[in-house]
């Protein structure tokens, strides 16, 4: 009789010690001898076993098991379809051939090998993989196919998520656009679905918040409670924005705010399984993955009732109510006293989502269109016209929407700029002033936004327009025929350019205008109390920028010569040479080189001048006190003061030009639409499909 014990031994060295006292019982009842065991019982090794693509492990499996010494473990791996076994390898020095599918190895010592397997001729490999927010079919993996197979493929979005495109050796792929699709399997190939967050918008008392593709967060208007301080949250699902509080789902299903939080309405911090939230004036409510609903926060006229709710698919909150809708597209609404009938969804049908202001409610149909109850002084319930809405999002006096092709709408109260959403298209070059942005249009037209104390933004009119610049309160733009118009701020005559000709560029600084002629030469207007505009005796130059008190220019050689306020030594560039561009700031100057470094001179209290190390660089811009380049590849860089979050770029891409305004930075992006980084910008449309990168 032969005994073997378990390596499992220590962990049980109690139960051991008993097991062997038996032992010895019955050894000593059957008359067998101490020395009846197999010598080398008492020392055992570990096999582990392991297998490439292609193939697996039958026997013993893939697996780690523990043998005797001495043991011979017989070893199969079995090749899938359209491979063949190669060899063995790792700790191989006892298995008998390594050639050989079947075959066996000697426990010698604790060994970890690996089945190799190869595609057999005439066949490929395709690899399978996606990104966070969900799944393919065929599954992710490798799989091999006869060469010239075509393979159907299907991206399936999470919630929350969309597809956005396939990546990889998509040579083949028939619509890389298309989550159903197929290839063309002619090659090995490694493709993956891509997924990204649902683009969406959420209207608050005086503030808008956006979830981007990513997972980012971005937000405009009214911040007295920090609010709007979003820019560090990451992998968001789902935002909802209270009276002075918002609220992120992240894709776990944890929740995060920010804001007010007079009531306990931020106290979300230990919620779990949240699919959806939505935030009142002072209560926020969520979802569970289950359909039961959770609510914290005032409960006044008892908005945060909802215990008893089941098969709730997703909630909205307004001023004092809650309103909820059921999966059988129903909706149901607690609190508020109903003062304004904002609670009069009893017999709306097929409801997708709704979304509740302060005292008006709004629904998406499964069809797209748009119904809405309650006050309506602003008229914020005044969406009956409109069509192919996917979501939307309601204020205190605003309502705003998501359209199929990521534009966004918008009616109602616009007293904080929350309705600046109209959409802006076809934008081939911005310029942002000291608080407001300006947009070049194909067609020769222009658009601003922002601040409007001088009428800097009153360029509704101008046409064949063919470059903007934008000053401290000013804005000017050069036409086709080389004449130039300026509007806004004209305190020391920047905007008396009405006699100029044959402009080819033109900048606008702090207080003055500055325009190179197209023989080179320059001419500038305005405030001129540090030597500004002394410019009249320049030539061939190619470029200029204006800062606060100091003007730049490039001659053609790529030397710079500069003139004006020079306390900080930002005029000192008389041995700058083979730059390309420059733009000046409040206190500084910064040079593009032709081999794409940048160089700086100037104040740089706030590190704006820090870009040194910067390389590949197309275009730079200058603010205040921060600075801001393009790289080659259209992602974009910057340096200097980010109290307003204006250096906020790092996840910028497509950029093909950027602006920079007293604390704000404007990116132009390839297809004609805008991003925008600091509190003091509203742009005209947020571009919230973002491409893959």
């Amino acid at each position: 009789m032969k005994i073997v014990l378990s390596s499992r031994r220590r962990h049980y060295m109690a139960k051991v010690s008993i097991f062997l006292i038996t032992v010895a019982l019955i050894a000593g009842m059957v008359g067998c001898g101490g020395g009846g065991g197999s010598g080398g019982g008492d020392e055992s090794y570990t096999l582990t076993t392991a297998s490439t693509v292609g193939g697996s492990v039958t026997t013993p499996g893939e697996v780690t098991r523990t043998y005797d010494k001495g043991k011979v473990v017989d070893l199969v791996a079995e090749a899938d379809e359209g491979y063949h076994f190669d060899k063995w390898t790792g700790g191989v020095s006892t298995i008998a051939d390594v050639r050989d599918a079947s075959t066996n190895i000697t426990m010698s010592g604790s060994y970890s090998i690996t089945a190799n397997f190869e595609l057999e001729e005439g066949w490929c490999s395709l690899t399978i993989s996606s990104t966070k927010g969900g799944s393919t079919e065929p599954e992710e993996g490798t799989s091999a196919y006869v060469a010239n197979t075509m393979v159907d493929l299907v991206a399936q979005p999470d919630e929350h998520y969309e597809f956005m495109g396939w990546t990889g050796n998509v040579s083949t792929v028939a619509d890389v656009h298309d989550a159903s699709t197929s290839i063309t399997v002619d090659d090995n190939y490694s493709i993956t679905a891509n997924f990204g967050v649902t683009p969406m918008v959420a209207a608050g008392g005086f503030h808008t918040v956006g979830v981007k593709s990513k997972g980012t967060v971005v937000a405009v208007g009214w911040n007295e409670y920090g609010q709007c301080e979003v820019g560090g949250w990451k992998d968001i699902t789902q935002v909802t924005a209270g009276y002075g509080h918002t609220v992120g789902v992240k894709s776990g299903g944890t929740v995060v705010a920010v804001g007010d939080n007079a009531y306990g309405q931020r106290e979300v911090g230990g919620w779990k399984n949240i699919i959806q939230v939505a935030a009142g004036r002072y209560h926020t409510v969520g979802v569970k993955e289950n359909g039961t609903v959770v609510a914290v926060g005032r409960n006044n006229t008892g908005q945060c009732d909802v215990g008893g709710w089941t098969n709730t698919t997703q909630v909205a909150a307004g001023d004092f109510y809650t309103v909820g809708v059921k999966s059988d597209g129903s909706v149901v609404a607690v609190g508020g006293n109903n003062a304004y009938g904002q609670c009069d969804v009893s017999d709306w049908k097929d409801i997708t989502q709704v979304e509740a202001g302060w005292y008006h409610t709004v629904g998406v149909t499964e069809g797209g269109s748009v119904v809405a109850v309650g006050y309506n002084y602003y008229g914020q319930c005044d969406v009956g016209d409109w069509t192919g809405i996917v979501q939307v999002a309601a204020g205190y006096g605003h309502t705003v929407g998501v359209m199929e092709d990521g534009s966004v709408v918008a009616v109602g109260c616009n007293d904080k700029g929350q309705c600046d959403v109209d959409d802006w298209t076809d934008i081939v070059q911005v310029a942002a002033g000291y608080s407001h942005t300006v947009g070049l249009k194909s067609d020769g037209s222009v658009v601003a936004v922002g601040v409007y104390y001088f009428g800097e933004c009153d360029v509704g009119g101008w046409t064949n327009i063919t470059e903007v610049a934008a000053g401290d309160g000013n804005t000017a733009g050069r036409k086709s025929n080389g004449t130039v118009v300026a509007v806004g701020w004209d305190e020391y005559g920047q905007c008396d350019v009405d006699g100029w000709t044959n402009i080819d560029q033109v900048a606008a600084g702090v207080g003055h205008t500055v325009g190179v002629e197209s023989g080179g030469s320059v001419v500038a207007v305005g405030l001129d109390t540090s030597g500004q505009c002394d410019v009249g005796d320049w030539t061939d130059i190619t470029q200029i920028a204006a800062g606060d008190s100091h003007t730049v220019g490039v001659n053609e050689d790529g030397d710079v010569v500069a003139s004006g306020y020079n306390h900080y030594r930002q005029c000192d560039v008389g041995g700058w040479t083979n730059i390309d561009q420059v733009a000046a700031g409040y206190g500084y100057t910064v040079g593009v080189k032709e081999d794409g470094s940048v160089v700086a001179v100037g104040d740089n209290n706030d590190g704006q001048c820090d870009v040194g190390g910067w390389t590949n660089i197309d275009q730079v811009a200058a603010g205040a006190y921060h600075t801001v380049g393009v790289k080659e590849d259209g992602t974009v860089v910057a340096v200097g003061n980010n109290d307003f979050g204006q250096c906020e770029v790092v996840d910028w891409k497509d950029i093909t030009q950027v602006a920079a305004g007293a604390y704000h930075t404007v990116g132009l992006k390839s297809d004609g639409t805008l991003v925008a980084a600091g509190p003091e910008v509203e742009l005209a449309k947020w571009d919230l499909l973002e491409a893959i990168p």
